[in-house]
């Protein structure tokens, strides 16, 4: 079973950056696609970015293009979620996960192992 810490997050202003970090307990983290996604109170768990499995695709939400970038390290068990230029409506908890559906799927049914978050909060 794999298990996932995520870390990174805080309070920054509007227009700061921040790097999330998870951390994976598996040595075969990399033989696993992994999503970063984001929930708000109130609002249902959305996937901003995800990442195959060699790091060779990725891909991202549209209210995150050009601004969130994802990476991996197999070597250190390790992706990484870099958000820049954050906005306000960035706010909320993020959480790693792995993708149990293959890499189509969006939704976080398809999705497991997650870490228990953390909070990234983006003041005006």
């Amino acid at each position: 079973q794999v298990r996932l810490v995520e870390s990174g997050g805080g309070l920054v202003q509007a227009g700061g950056s921040l790097r999330l970090s998870c951390a994976a307990s598996e040595h075969k983290f990399n033989t696993y696609h992994v999503g970063w996604f984001r929930q708000a109170p109130g609002k249902e768990r959305e996937l901003v970015a995800a990442i195959r499995s060699s790091g060779s695709i990725t891909t991202y939400a549209d209210s995150v293009k050009g601004r969130f970038s994802v990476s991996r390290d197999n070597a250190k068990n390790t992706v990484y979620l870099q958000m820049n230029t954050l906005k306000p409506e960035d706010t909320a908890t993020y959480y790693c996960a792995v993708a149990l559906q293959g890499w189509a799927t969006t939704s976080p049914a398809g999705y497991g192992y997650w870490g228990q978050g953390t909070q990234v909060t983006v003041s005006s």
